[in-house]
């Protein structure tokens, strides 16, 4: 089963962005105003105020967007989680969403995420990493070693380094596999002709904690036969998570059945 491309979108590999955010689930920066979810005195040492300030706006922003969603698809407020993609984010804005309640993240690339949760761990034992980008097999035991989630098995090679991975470090990360639902060349994921074939593989013979499924659908064109295909593909092979959806289209993806959407310039805003 051949990897397609690098995942290359936006100059980073497998980037977690289709484009500028539009739509009702873009969230601007606000101007200046009171939020809730952030004390003064818990905000980073260092860390500018009006940025700690439109983190916590964006948040509850997003939170109430998820919550609409939810409510427009029957479904219950607490059935989607959010994950914050931190990536090229300091850590100061990691603690500024965490200040605000925030405590599941994504980030792309291992080595950055190492750089910043480990040290807050200690003090946020229910923090949550998840890793959302392209991961290759030599980074694989560092992404066991931090991750709680790694969400980008797309490949035989990665999937056996990951269970040796697993056995070495003693830790068991919960897996999802990203299916290149656009077959698209350029972008990283299984494609969807072998994807439940590798589900089966992933779970049988390379005995990883599979746990469900995720996609990035094509920059164009409407998301939702994306997202649809993917839970399709979910509920065929009994899989409870569904990790689609993020900045310009989490609300499609939610009507769809997402379980976790990945939102990252609409909470700390636009990356330079």
């Amino acid at each position: 089963m051949a990897r397609r491309g690098s995942g290359r979108r936006d100059g980073s590999l497998n980037s977690q962005s289709r484009g500028s955010p539009a739509g009702p689930g873009r969230a601007k920066r606000p101007q200046a105003a009171p939020c809730p979810g952030i004390p003064g005195d818990s905000l980073p040492c260092g860390f500018v105020m009006t940025d700690a300030i439109a983190i916590a706006a964006n948040l509850y922003r997003i939170r109430v967007l998820i919550g609409e969603a939810c409510a427009r698809a029957n479904r219950p407020a607490n059935a989607v989680t959010l994950v914050a993609v931190s990536k090229t984010n300091p850590v100061e804005a990691v603690e500024a969403a965490i200040a605000a309640g925030q405590m599941v993240f994504g980030e792309n690339r291992v080595q950055e995420a190492a750089q910043k949760f480990p040290r807050l761990r200690p003090a946020h034992p229910g923090l949550r990493l998840h890793v959302i980008g392209g991961l290759q097999t030599n980074k694989a035991r560092d992404a066991v070693k931090i991750a709680d989630v790694i969400e980008t098995l797309d490949r035989p090679k990665l999937a056996q380094a990951i269970a040796e991975s697993m056995v070495k470090e003693a830790r068991r990360p919960d897996v999802l596999v990203q299916v290149n639902t656009g077959d698209e060349a350029q972008k990283s994921g299984c494609l969807r002709a072998e994807a439940d074939a590798f589900i089966r593989a992933a779970l049988d013979d390379y005995g990883l904690p599979v746990r469900g499924l995720m996609c990035i659908p094509p920059v164009e064109g409407d998301p939702r036969p994306h997202f649809a295909c993917l839970a399709n593909l979910a509920a065929k092979h009994g899989l409870p998570i569904l990790s689609m959806g993020m900045s310009s289209d989490f609300e499609a993806a939610i009507a769809e059945g997402a379980t976790h959407v990945r939102v990252g310039s609409a909470i700390f805003g636009a990356r330079g």
